[in-house]
C-alpha cells in the first residue's frame, strides 16, 4: 500500500482560495434583494442578471477545461480570481442595467477559468496527500472552501451593501485579493515538485462517456434545484414569514452553511458506501425537503432548507470525481462540465422561473424544482462506480541521506588450524 504523505497545505491553501472566489458566485443572489429594492427590477429583471453571470460561465468552463488538458495553466488560478471580484465590486456602481450585466457576467467569466484548472490541482494534491488513492476527502475540503464562500456571501453583501446601499460594492473585491495571495504559495510548490520531478503521472484508463453523460445530466438537474432556489429563497421567505431582508438573509445562510456540512460528510460516506450509493440516497432527501421548503408552514422552513442544502451538497464533489474517473483523458474537460456547464445551467432556468412567478405566484413558480432531485436520483440508478487506479507517489528524498543499520551478526569462532591434530594415516593439512 502506497504511504501516506500527509501534506495536507497545498489542499488547506486551495480550499481557502476556493472559498474566496465562490464568494462571487454567491454574491449575485445575495445581491438580487437590493437591486430589486434600489432599481425596482422585477423578478424577470433579477432573473436576467442570475443569468449573466451563468451564462458565459457555462460556455467558458468546458473551453477552459480544454485548454487546461493540453496544457497546464497554473497562473489561471490568481487571475481569474481577479476577475471574479472584479465583476461583482463593479456591478453595484452603475445605475445602467446593461452595464450592471456586463460586470456580472465579467465575474462569471473569471469563476469559469478558475474551476477547471483549481479542480484539477486540487485532486492531484488531494490523491498525493492520501498516498496515490481517489483522495474523495481531500476534495470534499475543496469542496468545502466553495461552499464556506458561497455562505459567507450573504452575510458579506448584508454588511457591505445593506449599509451603504450599492455603491459600497467595490468593498467586495477584498475577497478576491485574498484569494490571489493564497493560491501563490501553491503555485511555487507546483513549480518546485515539477521542476524536481516529483509531480506523478495518472495511469491511462479508458473513458466511459455514457456513464458521462448520465452524470452530466444528474448533476443539470441538481443545478436547476439548487440556482432556482437560491435566486428565489430570499424573496420567498420574506413573504412567508415576514421580518424583512432579514428572515430572506438567514434562509440564504442556512441554504449555503448546510452545503458546507454535506461536502464533508459526502466524502467521508463515500469511502465506505461508494460514491454513487451515497449521491443516490442523498438526492431522494434533497427531493422531500424541497417539498417541504415550498409547503411547511412557519419557521420549520428553515430545518427544510437545511436538509435541502445538505441533499444537494453531499454529492457535490463525489459527481466532481466522478466525471474525472469517468473521463480521465481529460481531467479539465470533464471538471470544467461537471464544475461549470451542468451547474450554470441552473441560471438558464432562472428566467422561466421568475416569468412563470410574476404570471402566477413565486410558490407555483418553484414547485416543478421538487422533480429534479427525483430525475438526479433516476439517473443515478444506472450509473456503475467507477474503479480508481492508484496513481504513482514520488517519494520525497530527505534531506540528509539516511544510511540503513546493517544488522550485527555475531561471529562464529574459528578454531586456530594448528590446534586440529590430525587423525593416524590421513594425509598431513597444508
Amino acid at each position: 500500500m502506497p504511504k501516506r504523505t500527509h501534506d495536507n497545505r497545498p489542499i488547506l491553501l486551495l480550499s481557502l482560495g476556493h472559498s474566496c472566489v465562490d464568494v462571487y458566485q454567491g454574491a449575485v443572489a445575495a445581491l438580487v434583494p437590493f437591486f430589486a429594492a434600489e432599481r425596482h427590477y422585477g423578478y424577470a429583471a433579477v432573473s436576467g442578471v442570475v443569468l449573466a453571470a451563468s451564462l458565459l460561465s457555462s460556455v467558458a468552463q468546458p473551453l477552459f477545461g480544454a485548454l487546461t488538458d493540453r496544457r497546464p495553466l497554473p497562473w489561471l488560478l490568481p487571475v481569474s480570481t481577479l476577475l471574479g471580484g472584479a465583476g461583482i465590486a463593479l456591478s453595484g456602481v452603475s445605475g445602467s442595467y446593461g452595464l450592471t450585466l456586463a460586470f456580472v457576467a465579467l465575474s462569471g467569466v473569471g469563476v469559469a477559468a478558475y474551476h477547471p484548472e483549481s479542480a484539477r490541482m486540487a485532486r492531484l494534491a488531494a490523491q498525493r496527500a492520501s498516498g496515490g488513492r481517489g483522495g474523495h476527502r481531500g476534495m470534499a475540503w475543496f469542496s468545502l472552501g466553495g461552499n464556506l464562500g458561497f455562505a459567507a456571501a450573504p452575510l458579506l453583501v448584508a454588511a457591505v451593501v445593506g449599509t451603504g446601499g450599492l455603491r459600497l460594492t467595490p468593498l467586495l473585491v477584498l475577497p478576491a485579493l485574498a484569494g490571489t495571495a493564497l493560491c501563490l504559495p501553491v503555485l511555487r510548490e507546483l513549480e518546485r515538485r515539477r521542476a524536481s520531478g516529483a509531480v506523478p503521472t495518472p495511469p491511462a484508463v479508458a473513458d466511459d462517456r455514457t456513464s458521462f453523460v448520465k452524470l452530466s445530466l444528474a448533476v443539470v438537474c441538481r443545478s436547476i434545484a439548487f440556482v432556482g432556489l437560491g435566486t428565489f429563497l430570499s424573496l420567498f421567505v420574506t413573504q412567508r414569514l415576514g421580518g424583512g431582508a432579514a428572515t430572506g438573509t438567514a434562509a440564504l445562510v442556512v441554504l449555503y452553511a448546510g452545503g458546507a456540512v454535506g461536502s464533508v460528510l459526502g466524502g467521508a460516506l463515500a469511502d465506505r458506501w461508494g460514491r454513487v450509493a451515497v449521491a443516490r440516497w442523498s438526492y431522494l432527501v434533497a427531493a422531500v425537503a424541497v417539498a417541504g421548503v415550498l409547503l411547511v408552514p412557519g419557521p420549520a422552513l428553515y430545518l427544510c432548507v437545511a436538509l435541502t442544502s445538505a441533499g444537494l451538497y453531499v454529492p457535490f464533489s463525489l459527481q466532481v470525481t466522478l466525471g474525472q474517473d469517468y473521463l480521465p483523458s481529460r481531467i479539465g474537460t470533464a471538471s470544467g462540465i461537471t464544475l461549470g456547464l451542468t451547474v450554470s445551467i441552473g441560471g438558464l432556468a432562472g428566467p422561466l422561473i421568475g416569468g412563470l412567478a410574476d404570471a402566477t405566484s413565486l410558490r407555483t413558480a418553484l414547485l416543478p424544482l421538487v422533480l429534479m432531485p427525483v430525475l438526479s436520483w433516476a439517473l443515478f440508478r444506472t450509473l456503475p462506480e467507477p474503479s480508481v487506479p492508484e496513481a504513482p507517489v514520488v517519494p520525497v528524498v530527505p534531506a540528509v541521506p539516511v544510511v540503513p543499520a546493517v544488522p550485527v551478526v555475531p561471529a562464529v569462532p574459528v578454531e586456530p588450524e594448528a590446534s586440529v591434530a590430525p587423525e593416524p594415516g590421513a594425509a598431513p593439512v597444508r
